[in-house]
């Protein structure tokens, strides 16, 4: 069999390629090792798919800490108000949520995959599922593609769209970089970003604070030299193995780079009054003891950080519930704020890469045209999504680089077949 373009993923980016190389008329195929198409898409956003974030476009770039500065050229051709134009047309009718997120209004992710399903059958994309590629052998004039089957697949383009290695249960377990390497790419060092991270502090074994979260309280990274790498204002949680939750998951590639460097563990700061200025909080909280003296210590705190979370400060600071105010020293009252200020957790490790929303590191950016996103180093191979050395925060932004990097190589993939 043979194609004009041939695209290897289902996921968010090898949809899109699917439909941008099939809108220019040429013939396409779509190769998934999985039973289902867009796996990932179904699930994202807690199954309402987060399909893409309306900020503007620098923003939507700053929260891609990863190469995001490399989606300045494929954005000029299509970019995230381009993917709500793209699919309101396709009639899946989008809404705007917290941070700019967009998700549909039906808040079913499946009607998201149907759209896309329906547009490939109308463009008469040929699709096969359950077909594990073995091997691609790369030639002057044509590629061809060998499956596990046996069979040869003949193509002109190829775009790999296979994802990184995070989420394995979806597909995506790292294959196309074996592919990319025969092409002569560099594949950067692999780690896991947006995962939840690792503590053996006392509490966190004791189970003390699990199942507890904070509310836009600062979450920062500290270097070696006891700086903040990273802050992020956001919500977190304690948990049985240590800390989760959108602050942390955005903190978590920090964490990560630090351990790659040798540094381990690290510590994670959490300021649970971020607008509070710790010596005014000291300066009230000793005015509100000489006030009411004969108040427990605990009553007057009570209500400045959650009931948990202040139980456990009490038992770190040695004050009884019943403790008076009038006994409590200016040194535990220190403490105390201290605590709610830079409340500090070790961090020894992440949960493994498979456990990750996202896969840092991929396929050299250095390696591929921006504005095409066809390799230098091996004609008419395309690469598109989380294959690349391009990640971003939680919250639309990595959807959003999949499905423009998608649109862009598949386009650029057909123009090449033509030619």
């Amino acid at each position: 069999m043979s194609y004009q373009v041939t695209i290897i993923g289902g996921g968010p980016s090898g949809l899109m390629a699917a439909i941008a190389a099939a809108e220019q008329g040429v013939t396409t195929l779509l190769l998934d090792k999985g039973s289902k198409l867009g796996t990932k898409l179904a699930i994202s956003g807690g199954g309402r798919c987060n399909v893409t974030n309306r900020l503007p476009e620098d923003e939507v770039i700053k929260h891609i800490p990863g190469n995001g500065k490399f989606l300045y050229s494929p954005f000029s051709v299509f970019n995230n108000y381009d993917i709500i134009e793209f699919f309101e047309d396709l009639g899946v009718g989008l809404k705007e949520e917290d941070h700019g997120r967009m998700f549909p209004v039906s808040n079913k992710a499946k009607d998201v995959v149907n759209a896309l399903l329906s547009r490939l059958k109308e463009l008469n994309v040929e699709i096969r599922t359950k077909i594990p590629v073995e091997a691609i052998h790369y030639g002057e004039n044509e590629h061809q593609i060998i499956l596990e089957s046996k069979e040869k697949v003949i193509t002109r383009s190829v775009v790999l769209a296979v994802g990184g290695k995070a989420v394995p249960h979806t597909g995506s377990t790292g294959d196309g970089y074996a592919w990319a390497k025969k092409a002569g790419h560099t594949i950067t060092t692999l780690f896991p970003t947006e995962v939840p991270l690792l503590s053996k502090d006392s509490f966190i074994q004791n189970k003390a604070l699990q199942g507890l979260s904070l509310r836009d309280v600062d979450v920062s990274v500290i270097s070696k030299k006891n700086k903040a790498i990273i802050t992020h204002r956001m919500d977190m949680l304690f948990t049985h193995f240590g800390l989760s939750g959108p602050a942390i998951l955005r903190c978590s590639q920090y964490v990560v780079k630090e351990f790659m460097k040798g540094h381990r563990p690290v510590t994670i700061e959490i300021d649970c009054l971020p607008d509070e200025h710790e010596q005014k909080l000291y300066e009230h909280l000793q005015n509100q003891l000489k006030e009411q003296p004969r108040k427990s210590f605990r009553n007057v705190v009570k209500g400045l950080v959650p009931e948990r979370l202040l139980v456990y400060l009490l038992k770190i600071n040695d004050v009884n519930h019943e403790d008076k105010a009038a006994n409590i020293s200016n040194q535990q009252l220190h403490s105390f704020v201290k605590h709610i200020k830079h409340f500090n957790v070790t961090v020894h490790d992440s949960q493994p890469i498979e456990k990750a929303f996202v896969t840092g590191g991929g396929v050299s950016i250095k390696e591929v045209v921006p504005n095409t996103l066809q390799s230098k180093l091996m004609e008419r191979l395309y690469f598109c999504g989380e294959i690349l050395d391009i990640h971003g925060y939680t919250g639309g932004y990595n959807i959003t680089a999949a499905m423009v990097t998608g649109r862009v190589a598949g386009i650029h993939a057909a123009y090449e077949a033509m030619g």
